[in-house]
């Protein structure tokens, strides 16, 4: 009998049933699975081989190859600087900063669409930023900082919705502000400063309402600042210093008062600053106006801020009086007023030092050239502990330097020149062991130079000089091992010269002990200053032979010893100074021969020797200043036969002749150089010719004005310094943009070049020319010579740029045919001008593309005289029979076209 069992073959029926549906299910997953793993390494694949595109544009500067990991054998999740999303399937951050990277950014870069972030900072990258960057619409952070990026800022950007972070700062990107970026609402940090950006600040920027920094400095952009800003309730950060904005600051812009910085330095500002200034910015901590026009009053309320730091406003047209209130400010770091017209009278008119003893966190003051006056209180000796710049120079402070300066001992720099001051040096400032700078020239000092100041081991720069000061030359001055500059000139000191006092190994730029009464003996320890250019000790009393150790000075390049008691031959050794170009030794009792190897020394331009016993033959043609020689003679007139009387009368005659000529020719000499305006008295140095010409300005103004020579200034290099855009009011009518060329100090005949541009400009006028506005002749803050020429700054570049493409008009179009045949007409003109329309015959030596540059009109203009010749007697003529390449000027590889016919 069958026996049935429903319920089992029902649960096997379902069983199977359950089974077959599990086994479709593995297999559909297992399918599925399959193909998002082929996806998945379809993409990653992708995004690998944009980044081998992307690293065949790099060139690597380094020994070792900081990309060696990527290569094709292995995932891109693990080489350097990449990093992938979670499940390792795409690239979404890239960071490849400061591996030193050269080279281009390749278009590849547009395809790896995940990227979030993109940093590839500090490199040494080139080229433009690739449009196909647009496509990188996921971006949130892209950092190409510090590169030297050049081209335009792709409008495209503006496609990256989710941007937040945008930095391109110090590049070379030459392009207008595109207006597109406005519509980035999510940017929070837009850094563009330190490129060569031009146009203006589009007012869509106020759109911006996520922006908490703003950073445009040191560019070229122009026009007002647009009201629009004041829309950025989030703005912390506007930082727009040294660019071309004009006009007033929108009233509306001292109402934000989220602002944590405000720097708008460096500009063509004017205006007021509004009373209510410091009330309705409560949280600003960092404040700089410097370098614009600004006038009227400090606002009281501008020491209400009680959180700043850092306050300046220097190099304006602020007046009025210093206001209360400094004691609130604890935490502030600078107080930097210097270069206005800020006055106080009253012996109280310094009064606001003791206020500023409440800052624990000052380390620097700059009050100076000011119309203050007052005496220095003793409180300040009560600064902070961490105080080291005091810059008071330049205003009318009498009475004593107080002894309680000798307290601030983290001082640095200590700069009271161009004052009233009275009394005696405090020794106690000998305790300021950290002093390298001490400027107390042109007061009313007197009294004994306290041997104290010996113990400023780290001194590299002093200057006492032009006050009363009497006695020694202390022996412990030999304890300046790091001395760069002594100027002692125009005191009362008396006695020897120490030799202690002149074992100065490092003194590279100046001594200067003219203008005292010191006797006795030059020592021989005169040879040991090996790196000094300039040394002055005319006008005193020192006595005996000329050292012929001097020959030691290798690198001395003005010798003034005029107006002594020195006798005895003067030494051969000076003509062994190769770099010398001028000597004074007038007004002394000098006597034997004239050495060859000073007489026949072309590189020397001042030779004076005038007024002392010299005797023998001196040669024909010289330049040298010999009058008051009785006993020097042509070779013609020297040949002395006492048998014959006629003979003897002859010589006598023709002596006579010989003397009423040279006084024509020294009165014509006088009078051609007069007209030309550079003719030197004896005790004139080479600096002093400059400054009769010229207005000159302060390193400080250059360094500000150039933003302490920043990469982003660097317009271009030479073989002998180096030209940035800086910033200058020279005064309250030419004030803005110029050309600044610092000579490179390093280089072989750096001085040479500095007074040959000099030389050639200043007598110069054509509207091609470039025009040499002022100079400077100074030190840096590190004591080392400093040379620099300030010209007017053409924005259009140079030829050389526009003819390689690295410049274009607005259209990206080129130089036109009328455009070149009018640079060619100005180049012309400006060349005949200088060969034949000068009083004195120009060749500039080296003309070409890069020293033509091009004024906003396209004009051309010529500049970069630093090896130009003047051409004079016979000096026209040995260039006009030059066949020799080696005495050639110019660059190398290249003939000036000044050579072809002779100029």
């Amino acid at each position: 009998m069958a026996i049935s069992h429903p319920p089992l073959i029902h649960f096997i029926c379902i069983f199977i049933l359950a089974f077959e549906g599990s086994l479709f299910d593995s297999v559909r997953s297992s399918s599925s699975s399959s193909s998002s793993s082929s996806s998945s390494i379809s993409n990653l694949e992708s995004d690998k081989q944009s980044l081998i595109s992307l690293k065949s544009g790099f060139n690597n500067l380094n020994l070792y190859d900081p990309l060696s990991t990527w290569d094709q054998n292995s995932s891109p999740c693990n080489w350097t600087g990449v990093s992938c999303n979670e499940d390792g399937e795409r690239v979404v951050e890239l960071d490849l900063s400061g591996l030193g990277l050269a080279g281009f950014l390749h278009m590849q870069i547009g395809n790896l669409s995940f990227l979030t972030s993109l940093q590839l900072q500090n490199n040494q990258l080139t080229g433009p930023i690739p449009i196909q960057i647009g496509n990188l619409f996921r971006l949130k952070v892209l950092n190409m900082s510090f590169n030297y990026i050049r081209g335009d800022l792709p409008f495209n950007i503006s496609g990256m919705t989710q941007l937040e972070i945008l930095d391109l700062t110090s590049n070379r990107i030459t392009s207008q502000i595109p207006q597109e970026f406005s519509q980035l609402t999510k940017l929070k940090v837009l850094n563009l400063g330190q490129n060569h950006l031009y146009g203006t600040i589009p007012p869509s920027f106020g759109n911006l309402t996520s922006l908490v920094t703003l950073n445009l400095g040191t560019n070229s952009v122009s026009g007002f600042i647009p009201s629009e800003l004041s829309r950025l309730q989030n703005l912390k950060n506007l930082m727009i210093s040294i660019n071309n904005f004009s006009g007033t600051v929108p009233s509306t812009i001292y109402n934000m008062s989220s602002l944590v910085t405000l720097i708008l330095a460096a500009n063509r500002l004017h205006g007021t600053l509004p009373k209510d200034f410091g009330d309705n910015l409560p949280n600003l901590l960092f404040f700089n106006f410097c370098f614009n026009r600004f006038s009227g009053t400090i606002p009281e309320s501008m020491h209400n801020m009680t959180q700043i730091r850092i306050i300046r406003f220097a190099h304006n047209l602020f007046e009025g009086t210093i206001p209360p209130g400094l004691e609130n400010l604890p935490h502030l770091q600078m107080y930097y007023i210097g270069h206005n017209k800020i006055v106080s009278s009253g012996p109280n008119g310094l009064s606001f030092i003791s206020s500023l003893t409440n800052s624990s966190r000052l380390t620097f003051i700059a009050v100076d050239e000011n119309k203050l006056e007052g005496v220095i209180p003793e409180s300040i000796g009560n600064l902070s502990k961490v105080f080291s710049r005091l810059y008071m120079g330049g205003n009318r402070i009498y009475g004593n330097i107080p002894s309680s300066i000798g307290n601030l001992r983290s001082l640095t720099l200590l700069n009271l020149n161009k004052n009233l001051l009275t009394g005696e040096i405090p020794p106690q400032i000998g305790q300021l062991e950290q002093l390298q700078l001490l400027g107390l020239a042109k007061n009313r000092l007197f009294g004994r130079i306290p041997s104290s100041l010996g113990n400023l081991r780290k001194l590299n720069h002093v200057d006492l000089s032009e006050n009363n000061l009497t006695g020694n030359i202390p022996i412990s001055f030999g304890n300046f091992t790091n001395l760069l500059a002594m100027d002692l000139s125009n005191n009362k000191l008396t006695g020897g010269i120490p030799k202690e006092a002149l074992n100065y190994p490092s003194l590279s730029m100046v001594l200067n002990l003219s203008s005292n009464m010191l006797s006795g003996n030059l020592p021989q320890e005169i040879g040991l200053l090996e790196k000094v250019e300039k040394i002055d000790i005319s006008e005193n009393l020192i006595s005996g032979n000329i050292p012929s150790s001097i020959v030691g000075c290798k690198s001395l390049e003005v010798l003034t010893m005029a107006k002594n008691e020195f006798s005895g031959e003067i030494p051969s050794t000076l003509g062994e100074i190769m770099g010398l170009r001028a000597l004074d030794l007038s007004s002394n009792k000098l006597s034997g021969p004239i050495p060859n190897n000073l007489q026949n020394r072309a590189a020397i331009q001042l030779l004076n020797l005038s007024f002392n016993n010299l005797e023998g033959v001196v040669s024909e043609g010289g330049r040298a200043y010999l009058e008051g020689n009785p006993n020097l003679c042509l070779p013609s007139l020297c040949q002395n036969n006492k048998s014959h009387n006629k003979r003897r009368i002859k010589i006598i005659s023709l002596t006579v002749v010989f003397s009423t000529l040279a006084l024509c020719f020294a009165l014509g000499t006088w009078l051609h150089l007069a007209k030309r305006k550079s003719k030197l008295s004896p005790s004139s140095s080479t600096d002093e010719l400059i400054k009769r010409h010229h207005e000159m300005v302060s390193y400080e103004e250059i360094r500000t004005g150039t933003a302490n020579f920043s990469e982003e200034n660097l317009l271009g290099k030479g073989s002998f310094g180096t030209v940035y855009k800086g910033y200058l009011n020279l005064n309250e009518i030419d004030g803005g943009v110029y050309a600044i060329k610092v000579l490179n100090i390093e280089r072989s005949g750096y001085i040479k070049s500095f007074l040959r541009e000099c030389e050639a400009l200043r007598n110069v006028r054509h509207r091609n020319l470039v025009k040499l506005v002022t100079s400077c002749s100074s030190i840096d803050y590190e004591g080392r010579d400093f040379r620099g020429l300030v010209c007017e700054f053409l924005s259009n570049g140079s030829l050389e740029e526009w003819i390689h493409g690295k410049r274009k008009h607005l259209d990206g179009s080129g130089l036109d045919l009328v455009e070149r045949l009018n640079i060619g007409i100005d180049v012309g003109c400006v060349l005949e001008y200088l060969h034949h329309g000068c009083q004195v015959p120009i060749a500039h030596c080296d003309l070409k593309p890069s020293n033509i540059l091009l004024a906003e009109d396209m004009s051309a203009k010529v500049g970069d005289f630093g090896l130009a010749k003047l051409l004079m007697g016979n000096e026209a003529d040995q260039c006009s029979s030059i066949t020799s390449s080696y005495v050639l000027k110019g660059s190398i590889g290249y003939i000036p076209p000044d050579y072809k016919s002779g100029l």
